[in-house]
């Protein structure tokens, strides 16, 4: 199973640590090794520099831009999967600042990342608004913030995912925290997903891709 196609998320706990802390212990490759297709798409047309991963979970995506010239930092509320993100980082010979924190009570440092990326972060609407806002505030003048979710359709249309449309993303709800950013990409995707059952069936993302101004001009 891969992250992309799971049916919980983090807020679906009384203890939502503890929760991924265990999940984590289970299946310490919980998600994978490759990053997502989307991910993969649009951080390889970036030019490196800074990144922000927030809740990387186990860290697949940050050590994969840490293996494309990024200097990443990490995030996420899991010490479990961040150990297990910093062994694979070690065995691979690349450096990502990991750290323990809960992105819903941690805002990172403004205007600090050329890249901030949100890959499958589902949160409580309410809380996802703040997380984003946040994350909007991290990326550096000429920055990009990258966000790939469970489209909100994806509940009814799609495969996997949350089951709580709360707890899913639209264009509307993304895009209303975006103010001052260019928008690139903002749009339902299509991702297939092989079930085991072996039957190919399309989960629907939510891609947005937006760009902080160059304070330069």
């Amino acid at each position: 199973m891969t992250e992309e196609h799971d049916d919980t998320a983090q807020a679906a706990s009384d203890d939502p640590q503890a929760m991924w802390d265990a999940r984590y212990q289970e299946r310490p490759a919980l998600w994978g090794d490759e990053p997502n297709v989307f991910v993969r798409h649009h951080a390889t047309a970036l030019p490196p520099g800074t990144a922000l991963d927030l809740g990387c979970g186990d860290g697949r995506h940050a050590v994969w831009l840490a293996r494309e010239g990024w200097e990443v930092t990490a995030a996420d509320f899991s010490s479990v999967a961040l150990a297990r993100g910093a062994e694979v980082a070690e065995h691979l010979g690349v450096e990502v600042t990991w750290l323990e924190r809960d992105v819903t009570r941690w805002a990172p440092p403004a205007r600090a990342f050329d890249l901030v990326l949100l890959a499958y972060l589902h949160l409580p609407s309410a809380t996802f608004a703040t997380v984003l806002r946040d994350a909007v505030d991290a990326v550096a003048p000429g920055g990009h913030l990258l966000l790939v979710g469970h489209h909100a359709d994806n509940l009814e249309h799609g495969v996997g995912g949350p089951p709580d449309p709360d707890l899913l993303q639209s264009e509307e709800q993304v895009l209303a925290a975006l103010e001052g950013l260019t928008i690139h990409r903002a749009e339902q995707a299509p991702r297939p997903v092989t079930g085991d059952d072996g039957v190919t069936r399309d989960a629907l993302d939510l891609v947005v891709l937006a760009q902080r101004p160059d304070a330069r001009g």
